[in-house]
């Protein structure tokens, strides 16, 4: 009878094992990105790099630049110091301006040019646009035009959920997950849905990070407030869920410790 109740703890340790191996075999597998597909194809070289539009409630910061620096300076707006801290503690200085507002009829207002349409422009037809208009009161004008609310905003199964502002207009799905600190090993890596809102309309785009052609997908590369959505797998537990596997924790321990005074009686008897 004893013997038997040892041949049968013994089998039971050994099946949790196989299972143990073959789920954390495949766990691996799911943590791994871009494992499906060929990272060196034609397409994959590409970069399919759209420039962001101008949309409502954005905040631009607008630079002119001419060869007659007196006439420019009605066309900047003032510079504040605005106070950050290095990574040794040192007080840094800052110049910031207020930017202009486009507002809910995608207007903004420029000084002697007075009420401009800016929504849907790029920063680039905005810069020209402006420099255009200019060259009736300036001497070779050139403007400068970059987004001052350039930020992302990552929920779901990542180490670090937020909103991050970005220091430059050209960041990756891949860049901003990292920002986030990675995906959980709760998260789902095929179903990373964007929200994106674009010339007054949401758009929806899904990637699956594990495949190498998301380079291709013209969400690979992110714009200015899109939102990032990880989804968790069902494999994540709930609260009841991990007190069974806290159980069968303790279960598989007791088993091993069975095999093994099973095997120790066996070679000792």
């Amino acid at each position: 009878m004893y013997r038997r109740f040892l041949q049968l703890a013994m089998l039971m340790a050994i099946a949790v094992l196989i299972a143990a191996c073959g789920g954390a075999k495949q766990a691996k597998k799911d943590l791994l990105y871009l494992q499906q597909g060929t990272l060196d194809t034609i397409p994959n070289l590409n970069v399919p790099l759209k420039e962001g539009h101008i949309q409502k409630d954005d905040i631009l910061s607008i630079v002119v630049y001419s060869d007659n620096p007196e006439a420019t300076a009605i066309y900047n707006q003032p510079s504040t110091g605005g106070g950050a801290k290095t990574s040794s503690g040192d007080q840094t200085t800052m110049s910031k301006t207020a930017g202009y507002l486009v507002d809910q009829r995608g207007n903004i207002r420029f000084q002697t040019i007075g009420l401009l349409h800016v929504e849907g422009m790029t920063r680039a037809e905005l810069m020209d646009t402006l420099s255009k208009k200019l060259t009736v009161y300036l001497t070779n004008p050139f403007v400068d035009v970059r987004f001052m609310n350039n930020r992302i905003t990552v929920i779901g199964e990542v180490s670090r959920p937020g909103v991050f502002s970005l220091p430059n207009e050209k960041v990756n799905i891949l860049e901003i997950i990292g920002m986030a600190g990675d995906i959980t090993i709760y998260g789902r890596k095929d179903k990373v849905l964007i929200i994106r809102e674009e010339n007054g309309k949401r758009t929806f785009g899904t990637l699956d990070l594990r495949r190498t052609d998301i380079f291709q997908s013209p969400y690979f590369y992110l714009q200015q407030n899109d939102m990032v959505l990880v989804e968790p797998t069902s494999k994540k537990p709930t609260a009841t869920e991990q007190e069974q596997m806290r159980k069968l924790t303790m279960i598989t321990a007791f088993a091993t410790l069975v095999s093994t005074l099973s095997i120790l009686i066996t070679l000792f008897k």
